[in-house]
């Protein structure tokens, strides 16, 4: 444990992973903001945190407009990455591989289901084509397409970035402009009404804020509930697999969302497949105990049937990550508690976390700044949508 330099701050982050490190930095760019930052990380080496075991993938194609936004956002952001951090020559350019997201469907409603995003994805400028089966066929031959009716497709801002790398330089940047980093685990929180006053660490020390961020990710119900406040976000695993393909393809494998859940893509020479387990359970925080099975029984019978050069292939790498999971509709939940305004959340993203940071972390940064969103209004994913059990409605959920 490390002791921070001052008994109190202006703003405290409970997660220094993807989203603690997205806001702390986007905090140091806001007009008009001087407060004092402190970020508390229980694992600085982040080792089981959900940002170490992502996928690093970016879409556009959802079907909520605001959703969209935020990934295009998030596009913009990567490719420009060296200018959004201040044109620092040290900041590596990250590339976006777009090879594209490729939903498939094999039922009337989900092909019209696709058909309807599609729709509201290229109102809003996205380069998504809603293709036939005889089209999919023509651009990528090497599936089984038998049961298949549509799919969507885009190949414009969409597919791969080196997530690690720009989590990386949110750490670095925020540290910088000087948002202080301690290692340290959050055990209570002081509420006076409704209001935090202060936060207390294992070792026993105490520490006032003027604002409290909750961005520990998987364990989020956890700590609003040391502030008497409840949130609908539990851990679930998701399994990933790297695999070598005897025969590989002679271009590159769109990232396929099958209609058995499975996922598979490019990755370099090599090939990821992902997925949930078929019993998806709340798990312990410190759950990372691995399915052998879900290869055999369910991943692997999946991709060969579809990509019938898959039938000989060999798993080279494999690990269980945590989702995030918002078990009301799979969708962020930001904002102020609304009976304890200086709580806020920035949670549940139920896998679309990486991705949407650039956007989200920027947005609570304005949130705390100025007391409202201005350059994108996310409002849509208001917190407090949870305790009256409003959805959010988006069918894009992978």
């Amino acid at each position: 444990m490390q002791a921070p330099s001052r008994s109190s701050y202006d703003v405290l982050i409970v997660g220094g992973a993807i989203y603690g490190s997205a806001v702390a930095w986007w905090l140091t760019q806001m007009a008009g903001f001087d407060g004092k930052v402190l970020v508390v990380e229980r694992d600085p080496t982040y080792a089981f945190a959900s940002t170490s075991h992502t996928n690093s993938c970016i879409r556009q194609q959802f079907s909520n407009a605001t959703n969209i936004q935020v990934s295009q956002f998030g596009a913009e952001f990567i490719k420009n990455f060296r200018q959004f951090m201040g044109g620092n020559p040290d900041v590596p350019h990250l590339s976006l591989h777009s090879f594209g997201y490729l939903y498939l469907a094999d039922t009337p409603e989900f092909a019209l289901t696709l058909e309807r995003a599609q729709a509201v994805q290229e109102a809003l400028g996205a380069g998504t084509r809603h293709l036939s089966r005889k089209e999919i066929a023509a651009a990528y031959p090497f599936y089984q397409l038998d049961d298949i009716i549509a799919g969507n497709h885009n190949l414009v801002d969409e597919g791969y970035f080196d997530g690690g790398t720009m989590f990386d330089w949110f750490k670095r940047s925020a540290r910088a402009n000087c948002v202080e980093y301690i290692h340290g685990e959050v055990t209570a929180i002081t509420r006076a009404g409704n209001a935090v006053q202060s936060v207390t660490l294992s070792d026993g020390t105490r520490i006032d804020c003027g604002a409290l961020v909750n961005a520990s990710g998987p364990r989020a119900a956890a700590t609003a509930r040391m502030a008497g406040l409840e949130i609908p976000v539990v851990p679930r695993k998701r399994y990933t697999f790297v695999f070598d393909a005897a025969e590989p393809l002679d271009r590159d494998l769109p990232l396929t969302i099958d209609p058995s859940g499975v996922h598979v893509r490019t990755e370099g020479k090599y090939y990821l497949a992902g997925c949930p387990p078929d019993e998806d359970d709340d798990v312990a925080y410190d759950d990372f105990i691995f399915d052998h099975s879900i290869w055999e029984q369910k991943v692997w019978p999946a991709i060969a049937t579809r990509i019938p050069q898959f039938e000989a292939v060999k798993v080279i790498n494999q690990w269980v990550g945590h989702y995030a999971y918002n078990t009301l509709d799979q969708n962020a939940l930001l904002g102020r508690a609304q009976e304890c305004p200086n709580f806020i959340f920035v949670n549940g993203f139920s896998g679309h976390g990486l991705q949407q940071s650039p956007a989200m972390g920027r947005g609570i940064a304005e949130l705390i700044t100025y007391g409202e969103y201005r350059s994108l209004d996310l409002s849509a994913f208001d917190v407090n949508r949870a305790t009256t059990g409003t959805r959010f409605l988006e069918t894009a959920v992978i």
